[in-house]
């Protein structure tokens, strides 16, 4: 998709093809400004609507910047040192400040590991996601908050009018990381970025996030990326895996061939770690299924 003007029509991306990438990574890598050390070298990516990518790798093997990168927010001591990101077709690095204000929270959202520090712990919780809808979804004071009951609803949340009255520090972890879900969806985004967003909670409403998320991507439409240290979550979630070591892509492939005929001894090590923590029961599930 060609797009002619400096800012990003919203047309041209509604209207793309379900074919079509609505991103796509070739050869990314991500350095730091003054000393020149590239923390990722050469990810490659291509995500389609409907489509779930996992990014799969230990802590500090670039899992995070490379999130960052797609969604223009590096920090500032790093920068996209080679490779190309496109979203939507288009290379971000021609991006404007009006496309990313475009686009980051519209087109293309994200929710990360520790949901209570993204919430203002002085207001209830309803009325937080209301005003972002009446702020860039232009939606007048009822209608914002029958659209937040109705998107509480929409990720399982029991009681969405109580959980619109309260505040964050009477919510469990998994439902607050459902309200910042919730939030995250409110504008009908393309591409959805979960960054370890079940990484502190308990293995029952772990398994109740991750359905939650692949109901969603099939319910909305979403392209989602998935990023987790753990292979059981990428098992249960998607379609195809980027396993990273250092900033390096060390395998990659369909989740069904990394995760049963593994290539890398990388790979094979983090599936003998990780058999203790579930995936051992994905895979017994995924061969009876089969």
């Amino acid at each position: 998709m060609t797009i002619e003007t400096a800012d990003i029509e919203t047309a041209d991306i509604e209207t793309a093809r379900e074919d079509q990438s609505v991103l796509r990574l070739d050869d990314v890598r991500i350095a730091h400004r003054h000393t020149g050390e590239e923390l990722v070298r050469g990810v490659s990516l291509d995500l389609r609507p409907g489509r779930v990518v996992g990014i799969v790798g230990e802590s500090g093997s670039g899992k995070t910047l490379t999130c960052r990168a797609i969604l223009g927010i590096l920090p500032r001591l790093f920068h996209i040192s080679g490779g190309r990101v496109e979203l939507f077709g288009r290379d971000i690095a021609g991006f404007t400040a009006r496309d990313w204000e475009q686009l980051r929270g519209v087109s293309i959202t994200a929710v990360f590991q520790d949901p209570g520090s993204y919430l203002n712990p002085s207001l209830r919780v309803g009325p937080q996601i209301a005003e972002a809808l009446r702020v860039r979804g232009g939606l007048k004071r009822r209608e914002a908050k029958r659209r937040t009951i109705a998107l509480f609803d929409d990720v399982r949340l029991r009681d969405p009018e109580l959980i619109y009255r309260s505040y964050p520090h009477e919510l469990s972890g998994g439902m607050l990381q459902r309200v910042l879900i919730a939030s995250a969806i409110s504008l009908e985004p393309r591409i959805l970025i979960a960054d370890e967003v079940t990484t502190a909670l308990d293995v029952t409403v772990q398994a109740e996030i991750l359905d939650l998320l692949v109901d969603l991507k099939e319910t909305h439409g979403l392209a989602l990326i998935v990023v987790s240290h753990d292979l059981a979550v990428i098992g249960q979630t998607c379609d195809d895996v980027l396993v990273l070591r250092q900033g390096e892509v060390v395998e990659q492939g369909p989740a069904e061939r990394v995760l049963f005929a593994p290539e890398h001894e990388y790979t094979r090590l983090l599936i003998d770690e990780h058999d203790t923590y579930g995936l051992d029961r994905f895979r017994v599930a995924e061969v009876t299924h089969v």
